[in-house]
């Protein structure tokens, strides 16, 4: 029955108050995260047609006939608890790895993600057919990743200041931002993983949390809301004109909170650029790639691979930005390398790919069929610099840069594209990279490219 369904996922909810204990063991971290993995061994000899496994196994527990959530979830949280206890305290006595981090992590996974399941049932319900694959199916949506946002963002806020109001003092400024930023990974995470959510969302957004403590961050509150809702209503709208699925949707959202907090909404505006470039562009001649054979699958809707494959470099630039900001110029000029170096690729596979002529490969020269990995064409070659200028010329407007910088970063937009179609020809057709593999080293090559011209230049 549908109200059984629910009633699993409110008792896995539950599970996420052991944390308001968490403050008791402050000094025994060794002693909690021993708990955990001796409660973690004890789910997993709970046998199936106990009724303590009808109280809490959700759905996937039933399919495996353990346990798996609540293991997973234990284990993982141990492990965190181990990771802080390894790295210690500093010279005051506080845990690097502090216990408030572990205790958000914890209840972003249970509330957030046990709140946007009972969504995801609800959707289920709505759009089961009679197919009984159907009812088996995760419908991921917006709807739900929203849910996911704020109940994971409150309730991590709430244990997040239970915990440091025991231990150790954290702003309340940095407490709502290590919330959202926790809550917004773990919303994105849960979007790209079906059985391994009660490993890969506690871990992953503890890491992020725990990187932007470290960084110092403590953001004004009413700018930080500010941000989040622009970010997230351009990766929404992208979501609804099927530019972007929900990955890819809260890919921006994070990219875009992370890089204007970091440095500037300049910075983001021209990765915007990028990829309402790209998008615009996927579907130039969709219909005759598509009959060659050589179309952006998925009708051109991006997913979460793609944003972080083209956007890894200009976020980690963006957030040294941020931490060494006596180095923005040279920081600027890389970041705007990478963008460029993604517009001018982008631009240069899907308006390269409508040459009516045979390319030729970049290595050898020699002719190849339209869409093969390192073939390159005049008419590619032009796209790539288009996309580089325009990036640059944005920046010359936004920013504002000189003209020399301009120069910098096409350049290196333009060669970090031919390094991309180079390492198609070699290593993406040997099997050593993937096509996003090519992007995040082409990218991270033009950034490369634009940093050292400007300190030569």
């Amino acid at each position: 029955m549908p109200t059984k369904e629910y009633e699993k996922q409110i008792n896995y909810i539950l599970l996420g108050l052991l944390v308001l204990f968490f403050p008791f063991f402050n000094t025994n971290i060794f002693l909690l995260s021993l708990l955990f993995f001796i409660a973690a061994i004890i789910f997993s000899f709970v046998p199936a047609d106990s009724s303590f496994f009808r109280f809490f196994a959700r759905e996937s527990d039933r399919k495996a006939g353990k346990l798996v959530s609540m293991i997973q979830l234990f284990l993982t949280t141990g492990f965190l608890l181990a990771i802080s206890l390894m790295i210690g305290v500093d010279i005051a006595g506080v845990y690097k790895f502090p216990l408030f981090i572990i205790g958000a992590a914890f209840v972003i996974t249970t509330f957030g993600d046990g709140i946007a399941d009972i969504i995801h049932i609800i959707d289920k319900e709505k759009k089961q057919t009679g197919d009984d694959k159907q009812s088996k199916l995760k419908v991921y949506s917006a709807k739900s990743s929203i849910i996911f946002l704020i109940s994971g963002s409150v309730f991590a806020l709430f244990i997040g200041g239970w915990i440091s109001g025991f231990t150790l003092y954290v702003p309340v400024g940095m407490l709502i931002f290590l919330s959202v930023i926790g809550a917004l990974t773990g919303a994105l995470l849960e979007s790209m993983t079906k059985d391994e959510d009660n490993i890969v969302i506690p871990f992953g957004s503890a890491m992020v949390m725990w990187l932007f403590y470290m960084f110092g961050y403590n953001v004004d509150t009413i700018y930080l809301m500010k941000v989040l809702v622009f970010s997230f209503v351009l990766g929404y709208l992208s979501y609804r004109a099927h530019v972007a699925d929900v990955s890819a949707m809260l890919s921006a959202t994070l990219l875009g909170v992370v890089i204007i907090i970091s440095s500037d909404v300049k910075w983001f505006f021209m990765l915007l650029a990028f990829f309402l470039l790209g998008s615009m562009f996927t579907r130039y001649k969709y219909n005759f790639k598509l009959t060659r054979g050589i179309a952006e699958g998925k009708g051109g809707v991006r997913g979460y691979k793609n944003v972080f494959s083209n956007s890894l470099a200009g976020l980690t630039l963006a957030i040294a930005y941020g931490i060494f900001p006596w180095h923005g110029q040279v920081l600027l000029a890389a970041y705007m390398g990478s963008v460029a170096t993604a517009c001018g690729d982008t631009l240069a596979s899907e308006i390269g790919e409508t040459y009516k002529g045979e390319p030729r490969m970049i290595t050898t020269f020699k002719k190849a069929k339209p869409g093969t990995d390192g073939a390159v064409s005049i008419l590619g070659e032009g796209a790539a610099f288009f996309g580089a200028l325009v990036i640059a010329l944005l920046a010359f407007i936004l920013v504002p840069i000189n003209l020399s910088l301009v120069f910098i970063v096409t350049a290196g937009g333009f060669i970090g594209t031919n390094i991309d179609s180079l390492l198609g020809a070699t290593l993406q057709q040997k099997g050593y990279l993937t096509n996003n593999g090519v992007n995040l080293v082409a990218t991270i090559s033009g950034a490369i490219v634009s940093g050292l011209l400007y300190v030569i230049i």
